[in-house]
């Protein structure tokens, strides 16, 4: 169960939970502090984070270096506010009363960093207006 808190809390879900939402997860904690709280899983977690997202993290100063892909739980999707699924398909379970937001953004797996550059920086703009619909600033 998890703790009875005030702040929202958001979900972010992708496959291998090795790029796009540990990317989201990190700049969501970056920006919004501890007004939300953050999760970050996958359905069928990688072995690690991806290499690329973890260096294209790293030059604006964000260490994703130490986070561990985890494994999707129910628990945490009904623990959560907001669900953020991104590519994982029907692999998310869905409860009544949570809301739901599927961002469409292209896998970092297996690329350089050079071309996660871009989805890094469209996941900080989508992270932007996430936070200015439900954190209080």
């Amino acid at each position: 169960m998890a703790e009875s808190s005030d702040k929202p809390s958001v979900l972010f879900v992708c496959v291998h939970n090795a790029g796009r939402s540990r990317m989201a997860a990190a700049w969501l904690a970056h920006l919004a502090g501890d007004r939300i709280e953050v999760r970050s899983a996958g359905s069928a977690p990688a072995d690690s984070v991806n290499p690329a997202a973890v260096a294209a993290m790293a030059e604006v100063g964000i260490d994703i270096s130490a986070e561990v892909p985890q494994l999707l739980t129910v628990d945490a999707v009904r623990s959560s506010d907001v669900v953020i699924t991104m590519g994982c398909g029907d692999a998310c379970p869905v409860f009544p009363g949570k809301r739901y937001l599927d961002w469409r953004l292209d896998d970092p797996a297996g690329l350089g960093v050079e071309a996660v550059r871009p989805i890094r920086d469209e996941i900080r703009s989508l992270v932007e207006e996430l936070i200015a619909g439900i954190a209080p600033a």
